[in-house]
């Protein structure tokens, strides 16, 4: 198979909700759909299914005094698939992390961000790095001190901070005039 085809596949190396027939492949149809390559799909499962299981609803285990050892590449990118909106960086001393940013309405919604993160981080026992820059744009690095790189850990408070409800400190968006 071609490298135009295989770029169609995800890491897994499946094509998506169901492999393509060989008439489709035949077509080169991935080259000539619209969108990007790249483009992240987000598949929530249903409330039932993410009730019991999923990241959001584990406890972070304590990492201190231990041989903690951080998750490989593979690892956490497909735990990174569980965290919607979080991304793989690296910080500013070089080491692997997962962050997301928001845009708030203002300063004071931006510290009220910080207010929900750190309840959270509390009761997990895991704290995240809060950034605000400017007065609206707030980011969270999450990354594991002692394993020097990411563990569960991380993808857990991700999960659980993207469970937050921060609508109400979010900008509010202006109505359309067209349809």
């Amino acid at each position: 198979m071609s490298s135009q085809k295989l770029r169609a596949r995800d890491a897994d190396g499946d094509f998506g909700a169901r492999d393509p027939f060989p008439g489709e492949i035949a077509t080169n149809f991935t080259e000539k759909s619209f969108g990007n390559e790249n483009t992240e799909h987000l598949i929530k499962p249903p409330d039932g299914l993410a009730s019991l299981v999923g990241l959001k609803n584990r406890k972070c285990l304590a990492c201190e005094g231990g041989d903690v050892k951080p998750l490989t590449d593979s690892e956490a990118e497909k735990l990174r698939h569980q965290c919607p909106g979080w991304r793989l960086t690296t910080n500013d001393k070089g080491i692997k992390c997962i962050s997301q940013e928001w845009k708030v309405r203002n300063f004071m919604a931006g510290l009220e961000l910080f207010k929900r993160v750190a309840a959270v981080a509390e009761a997990e026992g895991h704290h995240p790095d809060l950034h605000l820059v400017g007065y609206n744009r707030v980011t969270a690095e999450l990354t594991t001190h002692s394993a020097n790189g990411l563990t569960e850990n991380d993808f857990i408070m991700a999960a659980k901070i993207s469970d937050l409800d921060v609508a109400d400190l979010q900008p509010k968006r202006k109505p359309k005039f067209w349809a």
